[in-house]
């Protein structure tokens, strides 16, 4: 059974190594020079996953389903996953954390009436800072004056079906910049033409370099406008994307995926009745995902009291979720060892075991994370429960684009994209699904701008630092 765990955030503790002199003491030989290390502590809620190689995919084909053999050996580096999948409790945060951070802002805005204690413009010392929120300073949700009441209540609705107050979702926009390094980093977009390919990486007599850059802004009517800009490089600039994104899941999943089904209580309490805390949350899009990663990894930046650069939360790779929910053994086609799915009635994971009958496994849809027993890695509902995202676009060919090294296929679909471009690989099955289809060696796709009742997700970050790799 699983205990939800109570601990606080461990300090960091700086680790300073003896740092050799560069000058002339060491008689002239290279001796190399020390430097300063931090001790990074183990993140909260996550086991750390050893580097190491299997054989990726199908070993053995099945004309019943139509797979294919297509198993091909792959290393991947060490990494730190999410023991279970994202709660709705942990969404929730990020939910709560949205809807303060803009109440905040309207409560320093000179339209409700301008408190400038609820952003910081300056430092203690009077000195001009980037402005930024203050989080210290709490909310007045009982007795607010009548500017603070009405930056509070912009943020709410009255429900024209119920007739009650709640939040006005449509609002809960998280508004975010992601660098992308790896484009930063091809030599075709290096602005020094000798340090490129001559003759490969641009038009022989055409210095001008083309770059995509994401953008988005909220127009006139509240909406969010996404936009792609194609445009001459210029500088180190071009490649800081801005998105945005609602971030509020779609609670209407469970009308929506099921036709003619009496499945309106889900979509009324499934995400906002406390009952439902340890449940993993559904109606997320791989574009919400992505904005909770970058969101957390900030969370963790603004908690440091020394400015560090960490290791940012991501989705895992398809081939770092399957590593990782085979427990890195090859005969593996389960979480577990055998190829079974229940030992003496007792079932290992939530999925379907019969036609219409979804309560043989105890559940009728998804169960709250961890009540069945971990893999060898330590991971809990690595099969059933819920799919999961990863962060590889699926294309039928993928395996032919990826290298046998930390695999990944990435492509980052414009708006006038086909929709097509816009499918990202899935892995481990439903509560929904028949037991083929909670392997771990099984590759679904889903469009990232959807939502569904029976896809969730969880984080990674890549382990700093050298790791052994596993005994075989």
């Amino acid at each position: 059974m699983y205990m939800k765990r109570y601990i606080t955030f461990l300090g960091l503790a700086a680790l300073v190594s003896g740092c050799a002199s560069s000058g002339g003491s060491n008689g002239g030989e290279l001796v190399g020079v020390g430097g300063t290390a931090w001790g990074e502590p183990s993140p909260y809620g996550m086991v750390l996953i050893k580097r190491g190689s299997f054989e990726m995919g199908h070993a053995e084909g099945d004309s019943l389903w139509g797979t294919t053999s297509n198993a091909r050996s792959i290393s991947v580096d060490a990494f730190w996953m999410d023991d279970t999948e994202i709660t709705n409790s942990e969404y929730k945060q990020f939910v709560f954390w949205v809807r303060d951070s803009i109440i905040r802002e309207r409560l320093a805005d000179p339209a409700y009436g301008g408190n400038e204690a609820f952003k910081i413009e300056e430092d203690r010392h009077g000195n001009p800072v980037t402005p930024h929120l203050n989080w210290s300073k709490s909310i007045p949700w009982r007795n607010p004056n009548e500017d603070e009441a009405r930056a509070i209540e912009s943020l709410y609705r009255i429900d024209p079906i119920t007739g009650k107050k709640g939040l006005d979702y449509t609002q809960l926009n998280y508004r975010y910049d992601v660098y992308d390094y790896t484009e930063a980093a091809k030599r075709k977009n290096r602005m020094d033409p000798s340090r490129r390919i001559l003759n490969t990486d641009i038009t022989p007599g055409n210095e001008e370099i083309l770059i995509s850059k994401d953008t988005a802004f909220i127009n006139d009517d509240g909406q969010i406008v996404t936009q792609t800009i194609i445009r001459p490089r210029q500088n180190d600039f071009d490649f800081l994307n801005t998105y945005i994104v609602n971030i509020y899941p779609d609670t209407t999943v469970w009308i929506n995926d099921f036709n003619n089904a009496y499945n309106e209580p889900y979509m009324r309490m499934y995400f906002s009745h406390p009952g439902y805390n340890d449940y993993p949350v559904v109606g997320v899009s791989w574009e919400q995902a992505n904005a909770f990663c970058v969101w957390r990894t900030n969370l963790l930046s603004a908690s440091m009291t020394v400015d560090r650069i960490v290791e940012p939360y991501r989705l895992p790779t398809e081939a770092e979720w399957e590593y990782a929910a085979r427990a890195g053994k090859n005969e593996n086609s389960y979480p577990w060892k055998d190829e079974g799915m229940a030992d003496k009635g007792c079932f290992y994971a939530n999925f379907k075991p019969m036609k219409g009958n979804y309560l043989q496994d105890g559940n009728l849809i998804t169960s709250r994370v961890a009540i069945y027993p971990p893999n060898e890695f330590g991971l809990y509902d690595m099969a059933g429960n819920v799919s999961e995202w990863t962060s590889t676009a699926y294309t039928e060919a993928v395996d032919q684009f990826t290298s046998d090294m930390n695999p990944d296929y990435r492509y980052n679909a414009a708006k006038e994209d086909p929709y097509r471009m816009k499918r990202k690989i899935v892995r481990g099955g439903s509560w929904k699904d028949v037991s083929n289809f909670v392997r771990s060696d099984i590759r679904m796709w889903e469009y990232q701008n959807e939502q569904r009742s029976y896809i969730g997700f969880r984080c990674v970050r890549t382990q700093v630092g050298f790791t052994k790799g596993r005994k075989n």
